[in-house]
């Protein structure tokens, strides 16, 4: 099976859980995920299938949407619920207008400190095993983009918020250097991605309507439109000629497309056949070759 099927990921499993669980279901090795998840948060888990793993390369950047809950009064070691404490609770009293302003603080470009629980690499080892072991993890300061952070409401210690960022910013570190900034301490305490590039939760599934599928038909009805794929992308329809072209790696001419730089080809309404960048004028030469045998065309 060749295709995009996005998850709603539950709390409690790791983004690699999710993956085994679909390879486990559609019986298929080839089965990447497109922005790993902590075990916290729950949402939109984008999986790709079978040739299409090859599209990971395009949303390696993607912006991503998130609601959440920050809260006051301590923070943790791992910047969220799920750590240990790294203090005794405080009493606060904060309001919403002064949240806002503070978060106002975290908006654009800025530098970030990545959690020592995360997966950032150091020589070569995930920091978070580090952690784990109570050892140095000397990481260093990052700048990441912000894109919009709101927050909601504050209820007690509580504060609601929407946030979306550029690809490869921690959200628990906002929450931890939040508390930081007021003295208090502050953690994330749930994370919910309601968007990653294209996909959102309306495209979702729950791993269990996955698993209660009859057989793999039903799992392919679940599958994104190809055509909704990258849509930074214009879309070409290839005829066969074409299409037999850029199955062998050759380079085609794509007159109705002369500016793009880069194009979706497809044959048919629903089969993705590559990824091809412009060479010169409307010549494109296939970028990545995504069916390299012709299948029965799907109209």
């Amino acid at each position: 099976m060749n295709g995009v099927l996005v998850i709603d990921k539950p709390a409690g499993l790791t983004s690699h859980d999710v993956v085994n669980r679909v390879r486990r279901i559609l019986q298929q090795r080839s089965v990447g995920h497109l922005g790993t998840l902590d075990p916290l948060a729950t949402g939109v888990l984008p999986l790709v299938t079978g040739n299409l793993t090859r599209l990971a390369q395009f949303y390696i950047a993607a912006e991503k949407t998130y609601e959440g809950v920050i809260r006051l009064g301590f923070a943790t070691d791992t910047y969220d619920a799920e750590g240990e404490p790294a203090g005794p609770a405080q009493i606060v009293k904060v309001s919403l207008e002064e949240l806002r302003e503070l978060a106002a603080c975290f908006r654009g470009v800025i530098e970030q400190m990545p959690p020592p629980f995360s997966a950032k690499k150091i020589h070569g080892v995930p920091a978070y095993k580090l952690a784990r072991k109570h050892k140095d993890v000397p990481l260093k300061r990052v700048q990441v983009e912000v894109k919009e952070f709101e927050i909601l409401g504050v209820e007690g210690d509580r504060a609601s918020f929407r946030a979306r960022v550029a690809s490869g910013t921690y959200l628990r570190s906002v929450a931890h250097d939040m508390g930081q900034h007021m003295g208090c301490g502050a953690h994330l305490e749930s994370l919910r991605r309601t968007g990653l590039g294209e996909f959102e939760l309306a495209d979702a599934h729950k791993l269990e309507e996955v698993e209660g599928a009859a057989n793999i038909a039903q799992v392919e009805e679940m599958l994104i439109h190809p055509r909704k794929l990258l849509p930074q992308f214009p879309s070409v329809t290839a005829d066969e000629e074409t299409a037999a072209r850029i199955r062998t790696g050759r380079t085609v001419n794509l007159p109705e497309l002369s500016r793009a730089r880069q194009v979706k080809v497809f044959y048919g309404q629903r089969e993705l056949i590559a990824i091809a960048a412009r060479v010169a004028g409307t010549l494109f030469h296939p970028k990545i070759v995504l069916v390299a045998e012709p299948t029965p065309q799907h109209l």
